[in-house]
């Protein structure tokens, strides 16, 4: 083989600017955007644009925060991490820029959702800081956590506490019985031992949240049914092939975005 051939054949080495700018998780993406875009859907105010804007430079700013924190954990300090606390500290601009807009526009206090789910982000950030932010434990917090940002909106446009609250616990619901999922798919297609146990606890869970969503507003029965339907279709799917990733992620995403469409349908419904 000669060596263009061979190089070819090598993937394309990462840009370094890439690699502590954008985030590799691409379900990351769409866990982040579904409880911004319902919160939207449910509260159309300006304050909630700008808070679902925040979620997402956060989510961004939280792969140049990781590069940071790792560094430091190894005391080590390289052209990377310059790069990387430089990115971060122009997103970290952006984000209070965002915040202090929403906080101006805010016809709510949106700190409560905030001052709950900051533990669980700082969870994921404490693996994060140990290159131990894929286990399943921060992978789980930081996603009901940035699930917060559909409460947050919905207050700062003056919504009731309790759908912003059921808004929330329909999100957290959709993530805790996806990511296990997804994680003994992936498994399961490198031929690695699945952790069915936790799939199911987590399904309950999820099952438990959706629950408490209605119980604490009843226009949110529709997104407790689509949860009910997330949870039964990847029962049905454990039992066929495993999908490439890519369909695996796209399958995904449309499932997270229709249980947004069905929740943020059935809240219109009954408030008609």
């Amino acid at each position: 083989m000669s060596a263009n051939a061979a190089s070819r054949a090598l993937p394309a080495e990462r840009p370094t600017w890439r690699t502590v700018a954008l985030p590799k998780e691409h379900g990351g993406w769409g866990l982040t955007a579904e409880p911004a875009l319902l919160g939207l859907l449910v509260a159309t105010g300006t304050a909630g644009v700008c808070l679902a804007a925040a979620a997402m430079v956060a989510f961004l700013a939280r792969t140049p925060l990781r590069v940071v924190l790792v560094d430091r954990y190894r005391n080590r300090w390289l052209t990377r991490s310059s790069m990387a606390l430089a990115i971060l500290a122009a997103e970290v601009v952006v984000l209070a820029t965002l915040v202090v807009g929403a906080q101006a526009l805010a016809r709510g206090d949106f700190w409560a959702p905030v001052i709950v789910a900051g533990p669980l982000v700082l969870v994921q950030l404490g693996f994060e800081a140990r290159s131990k932010g894929r286990r399943l434990l921060p992978e789980l917090a930081g996603a009901v956590g940035i699930c917060s940002v559909a409460a947050m909106i919905v207050i700062a446009d003056g919504g009731d506490v309790r759908l912003a609250a059921g808004i929330w616990m329909v999100m957290a619901a959709r993530a805790v019985t996806s990511i296990p999922h997804v994680r003994n798919q992936i498994a399961r297609l490198h031929g690695r031992p699945e952790q069915a146990t936790v799939a199911l606890i987590a399904d309950g869970a999820s099952l438990a949240a959706a629950l408490g969503a209605v119980l604490l507003c009843r226009s949110l029965a529709a997104g407790a049914v689509a949860i009910v339907a997330v949870v039964a279709v990847q029962r049905v799917a454990t039992r066929l092939a495993v999908p490439r990733p890519a369909v695996l992620g796209v399958r995904q995403m449309a499932m997270g975005f229709s249980v947004v469409l069905v929740t943020a349908a059935g809240v219109f419904a009954f408030a008609r």
